[in-house]
C-alpha cells in the first residue's frame, strides 16, 4: 500500500515537473530533486551510520514496544538535508530570501546534529540540556528574524479574517516565538516510525499551496518579500521529506534525530515567516499543535492535581498505550496534517474573499 502512495506521489510530481505551469513546474522540478538527492544520500550514508554503530538509545520510561529500536541508526536527518540543500542549490533563485531560509533549516539541523552526537556518545537518550538548547534556538531564531527583516519581509503579519497587523518593533520578538515554538514541537512529534516525516510531507505541499495561493490579487498588498523561493522552499521541503520517508517508514532503517526534527521545525516557520503568514502556522501544524498541547495539558494537570490527562505524552503515546498498532497511530496523524493543510488553504481562501470585498474587489 505504502509503496503504490508513494508511486502515485511520484507520478503527480513528474507530470506537474512536464505539464504544469511555471509556478507549479518549477515547484515540482525543486521536489523531485530533492527527492532523488535524498534517495540517493539515503542509500550512502544509512549503511555508513550502521556500520560506525551510530544507534538511537531509547527512553526506559517509553512504551515498552519502542525497546526493541534500541540501535537504530540516528541522525538521519541528514539525509534530507543534504536532498533539500541540493535542491535549493540547483533550482533555487540564490537571492536574500533563499539564504534566509537555508540559514534556519541548516542551523537548527546542526544544532539537532550536536544533540544527537552527544546522545550517541553517552549512549543514553540525553544530549544538551533543556536550557542549552532553548538558549541557541533563541538565538538561531534572532539571526533569522533580521535575515528575514533584511530580505525585505517587513513587520507586519496576515491575520484570518482581519487583515494586516503591523506588529512593528515587537514582530523580531514574534518571529523569535515562532521559530521556537515549531523546533520544539517537531520535535516532539517525532516519536513514531514515520509520524515525523510524514506529516511534514503534508505541512510542506500545504504550505506549497498557501505561497501558491499568496500570489492572487486579493494579497497583492501583503508585506512579504518578492519571488519564488518560498514556494521553491516548501516545494523542496516535502521532496526531502519524501524521499527519506522510504527510509524511515515502518519499521524505520533510520531515525531522522534532533537534526531532523529540529531542521524541519525551523524550516516550516521560516517558510511561513517569509510567506508573511505566520499566523496560519497554527492550522498546518495542526498535528505538531495537538502533540504540544497534549503535553502543556499534563504538565499542568499533574502538577496542580497529580493525575494525568492522557496515558502518556506526547499524544501518539497515549494511542499506542491505548492498544493501537504504531502504523494505524501514524496514519491517523498524517491525515490530520493532511487536514490542517486543507484547512490552512480554506482559511486563506475566505480571508482573501474577504479582502476582495473590503477593496471593492
Amino acid at each position: 500500500m505504502f509503496v503504490f502512495v508513494y508511486a502515485a506521489l511520484a507520478a503527480l510530481t513528474l507530470a506537474a515537473a512536464v505539464f504544469g505551469g511555471w509556478d507549479a513546474s518549477a515547484a515540482a522540478r525543486a521536489a523531485l530533486a530533492a527527492w532523488i538527492v535524498t534517495m540517493i544520500a539515503g542509500y550512502a550514508l544509512i549503511p555508513f551510520l550502521r556500520r560506525r554503530r551510530l544507534g538511537q538509545s531509547i527512553r526506559a520510561d517509553g512504551p515498552e514496544a519502542h525497546l526493541r529500536k534500541a540501535g537504530t541508526p540516528t541522525a538521519g536527518g541528514l539525509v534530507f538535508l543534504i536532498g533539500v540543500t541540493a535542491a535549493i542549490a540547483f533550482s533555487g533563485p540564490g537571492d536574500r530570501v533563499t539564504r534566509a531560509l537555508l540559514f534556519i533549516f541548516l542551523a537548527c539541523g546542526l544544532l539537532g546534529l550536536t544533540d544527537d552526537v552527544l546522545k550517541i556518545r553517552r549512549r543514553q537518550n540525553l544530549g544538551l540540556r533543556a536550557w542549552q538548547k532553548l538558549a541557541a534556538e533563541i538565538v538561531l531564531a534572532a539571526v533569522f528574524a533580521a535575515l528575514a527583516m533584511y530580505a525585505g519581509r517587513g513587520t507586519a503579519v496576515l491575520a484570518p479574517f482581519i487583515g494586516l497587523i503591523d506588529l512593528q518593533g515587537f514582530y523580531p520578538f514574534f518571529v523569535i516565538l515562532t521559530v521556537v515554538a515549531a523546533t520544539n514541537a517537531v520535535n516532539l512529534t517525532d516519536g513514531l516510525d514515520g509520524l515525523a516525516a510524514g506529516s511534514m510531507v503534508f505541512s510542506a505541499c500545504g504550505g506549497a499551496g498557501l505561497c501558491l495561493l499568496l500570489g492572487g490579487g486579493a494579497f497583492v498588498s501583503l508585506p512579504r518579500p518578492d519571488g519564488a523561493a518560498p514556494l521553491l522552499f516548501a516545494a523542496a521541503l516535502a521532496g526531502g521529506c519524501l524521499g527519506f520517508l522510504w527510509f524511515n517508514r515502518f519499521p524505520a532503517k533510520v531515525f531522522m534525530g534532533d537534526c531532523g526534527s529540529l531542521a524541519l521545525g525551523g524550516a516550516l516557520a521560516g517558510l511561513m515567516v517569509m510567506a508573511g503568514a505566520e499566523l496560519f502556522l497554527l492550522p498546518l501544524g495542526l498535528v505538531y499543535v495537538a502533540e504540544t498541547l497534549s503535553v502543556i495539558l499534563q504538565v499542568v494537570s499533574f502538577k496542580t492535581r497529580g493525575k494525568r490527562v492522557f496515558r502518556m505524552a506526547p499524544l501518539h503515546h497515549h494511542f499506542e498505550l491505548g492498544g493501537w498498532p504504531e502504523k494505524k497511530v501514524v496514519r491517523l496523524f498524517w491525515a490530520a496534517a493532511a487536514g490542517g493543510a486543507a484547512l490552512t488553504w480554506l482559511l486563506l481562501l475566505l480571508t482573501g474573499h474577504w479582502l476582495a470585498g473590503l477593496n471593492g474587489g
